[in-house]
């Protein structure tokens, strides 16, 4: 039979690789990429679709720092019972936390999803392209 500790421990482990392995969607906005010169050049992007692109961000704005807020307290909670050793809250707890994140990882995609429709297929290929070419480049930079 496995210990408490132990087992709180786990639970801790899984909590805490999920928050490291799942990408954190309000932290996810790499940058305006819409208000750009640089690419809105290279999309092509209409003063019009700039302006929408910018109001569908800033229409997600407040429900996703609401919703982080929310993660926030429920992994700090998480953290508290954990070291409390509290084995049946703490497990509670793991459904609040992994509801929290799912909450704001659903309006991070709406909002990207939402944002999408704003682009021709041939911008939204050509900007995966730069925003991959940025990634490789800053994950170039943090290595060396």
């Amino acid at each position: 039979m496995i210990s408490t500790h132990t087992a709180l421990g786990r639970c801790a482990v899984f909590v805490l690789l999920a928050a490291l392995l799942l990408p954190a969607p309000a932290a996810a906005q790499r940058f305006k990429w819409w208000q750009a010169d640089k690419i809105q050049n290279e999309l092509g992007l209409t003063k019009e679709q700039s302006t929408r692109l910018e109001e569908i961000f800033q229409s997600y704005l407040p429900a996703l720092r609401k919703q982080k807020e929310a993660l926030d307290v429920a992994e700090a909670d998480f953290n508290k019972l954990v070291s409390k050793g509290d084995y049946a809250a703490t497990i509670a707890q793991v459904d609040v936390v992994e509801q929290a994140r799912a909450a704001l990882n659903k309006s991070r995609s709406l909002q990207l999803v939402h944002m999408r429709r704003v682009l021709t297929a041939d911008q939204h290929a050509k900007l995966t392209a730069i925003l991959r070419q940025r990634d490789d480049e800053r994950d170039r930079s943090h290595t060396r």
